[in-house]
């Protein structure tokens, strides 16, 4: 059987060979709410991706999903000594644009107009230093609190980077379900993403434990000071590989 939590939704299963024949309370491992088993009908039970109650309980009718918040890096001061440098830029930058198009540019420096968009499904004590580090680099970092806003995020943005932590929203298998929103991609999509597993266990960038996993590469949590080096290495390995593709369809690197 099923009880879920009316508080936060969270979905617990219970083995029906082992639940008392009466009703009885538990506890919610999410939220510490009280849960009467009685109190639920098989109506009002929903996945862990399901927005809002059944319409025969909820007085809702309409959830709309939220996407991840954008990470936004705390403003620096500006001194005087920056006037110099931000001359500097404007020069490059009209140098840049009286260059001819075929001009060539290190795909390892991200333009402010042309950032990677890259996706943090993390537990909490991982995914705000993850979101700085990457944040630092111009990537443009949406951050998931937990599936839902990770699962809408991938539907409704073009990202080039996904990063997934086991433990991401573990009450509600979020790990699970953003494997599956991934592996469920068609051919073309999935060449376009790229998919990242922190790992306490494998060693990173370990292609056999990538290859055995279904992702791209692996990273281990330890290792997440380097974690910027990190991916300009791997999405340059996968840009090599996808290269004679993507320059047949007209397809810029990731």
């Amino acid at each position: 059987m099923i009880i879920v939590c009316p508080n936060c939704s969270t979905r617990l299963q219970i083995d029906d060979e082992k639940a008392p024949s009466r009703p009885f309370t538990l506890r919610c491992p999410k939220c510490s709410n009280n849960i009467s088993s009685g109190a639920a009908s098989p109506a009002s039970e929903q996945s862990a991706l399901a927005i809002g109650d059944s319409p025969s309980t909820a007085g809702h009718r309409f959830d709309p999903a939220r996407s991840a918040p954008t990470f936004e890096l705390e403003p620096k001061a500006v001194d005087d000594s920056d006037s110099g440098r931000s001359d500097d830029a404007v020069k490059t930058l009209l140098n840049l644009l009286r260059a001819a198009s075929g001009v060539s540019v290190d795909q390892g420096v991200l333009s402010p107009w042309n950032r990677r968009k890259v996706l943090v499904c993390a537990s909490e004590q991982y995914r705000e230093g993850i979101a700085r580090r990457l944040a630092e680099k111009n990537y443009q970092v949406f951050v998931a609190d937990e599936t839902r806003q990770a699962i809408e995020t991938m539907r409704s943005n073009q990202l080039q980077i996904v990063l997934l932590e086991g433990q991401f929203d573990s009450a509600e298998q979020g790990a699970a379900f953003v494997v599956r929103e991934i592996n469920v991609l068609r051919a073309a999509p999935r060449r376009r993403l790229f998919f990242v597993l922190l790992s306490s266990s494998l060693r990173t960038m370990d292609a056999h434990a990538a290859f055995l996993n279904n992702v791209n590469a692996v990273v281990n949590l330890a290792d997440l000071e380097q974690l910027p080096e990190i991916l300009e290495v791997g999405l340059r390995e996968f840009n090599d590989l996808y290269k004679d593709f993507n320059v047949a369809l007209n397809l810029a690197p990731l």
